[in-house]
């Protein structure tokens, strides 16, 4: 039966596809930071269906932290009490306002969550997956400075991965919040596009793609504003006005559909390399920014990368 790894699956939009794979009959890793959260969800999908729910203790911030999980799942795997990773579905993440923030590592903690822990852990679980394996990196549309999602958030600068790990220190000023999530998920399409290439090369059928979930205001990733700003977000005025602006924009309950289709639907299976978006009801395939098909920029993200988490 197939087995699908997802990280933040017991949350926001990655809980809504967990609901969606359970559905389906699909066995689940939950893999998050919440273990007492993680086993509530564990057992609600169990309900839903009979069905293997798997958790595993992993904070994407931590390096460390990755490394245990993989470890974890590799034995899991060898006891048979789950089977491969049919996709691996790099979905946590977050932004981090206020003062700058740093992981157990030392890295700046957007950069460090958001793109080196899922690079490390794709890194590791690739050798679990079978040969038609899917992988998904959930990126967003406010990587784009060409679009209203770009514009709202702050434009996002270059995806040099030595430079985003060590934001702000020796003296150094340190970006703007949303400067800094929106380079983060650059760095995550980036990733998705090098690994597609990489495994053509290598000849392997294992799909890599991009997926921006829209704007949902509902999950957890406003959860460090003030609550006026997160109501006000919220709010069916805010959501109409961004519509009519341009703003890409979701409901929990699709993102989290079409993150289970992207993961598990046939027709997705040959779509490596590719960017798809969900926006008013509708999953599109499209194209990421000009920056994102840099190819050998993402070479050199790609290398540093390693040399940061330690491959």
């Amino acid at each position: 039966m197939t087995t699908v790894f997802i990280t933040g699956g017991h949350s926001g939009i990655g809980l809504e596809c967990s609901r969606q794979l359970a559905d389906r009959g699909v066995n689940i890793v939950l893999a998050g930071r919440s273990p007492a959260k993680m086993q509530s969800v564990a057992d609600e999908l169990r309900a839903i269906r009979d069905i293997s729910v798997v958790t595993v203790e992993l904070d994407t911030s931590s390096l460390a932290s990755v490394r245990s999980a993989a470890v974890r799942c590799a034995a899991l795997i060898e006891r048979g009490e789950i089977g491969p990773l049919q996709a691996v579905l790099c979905n946590a993440g977050g932004r981090f306002d206020g003062e700058e923030k740093y992981s157990p590592e030392g890295y700046e903690l957007t950069f460090a969550t958001n793109c080196l822990g899922h690079f490390l852990l794709t890194e590791l679980l690739l050798p679990m997956m079978p040969a038609d394996g899917r992988v998904v990196f959930t990126a967003s549309g406010t990587h784009d400075p060409d679009t209203m999602d770009g514009k709202l958030v702050g434009k996002a600068v270059e995806a040099n991965a030595i430079t985003l790990a060590n934001d702000g220190k020796n003296g150094g000023k340190p970006l703007s919040v949303g400067k800094r999530y929106a380079t983060s998920k650059l760095c995550t399409i980036m990733y998705a596009y090098e690994l597609a290439r990489r495994l053509d090369r290598a000849g392997s059928s294992i799909a890599s793609v991009a997926y921006d979930p829209g704007a949902v205001p509902e999950t957890g990733l406003l959860r460090d504003m003030p609550k006026a700003l997160r109501w006000l977000a919220t709010s069916s005025l805010v959501k109409l006005a961004f519509k009519r602006i341009g703003v890409t924009t979701s409901t929990v309950t699709f993102s989290g559909a079409a993150l289970a289709d992207l993961a598990v639907n046939e027709q997705y299976a040959t779509k490596s390399g590719q960017y798809f978006q969900a926006n008013q009801g509708k999953l599109s395939q499209m194209r990421s920014s000009k920056a994102s098909y840099d190819e050998q920029r993402a070479v050199t993200l790609w290398n540093d990368s390693k040399r940061l988490v330690g491959l």
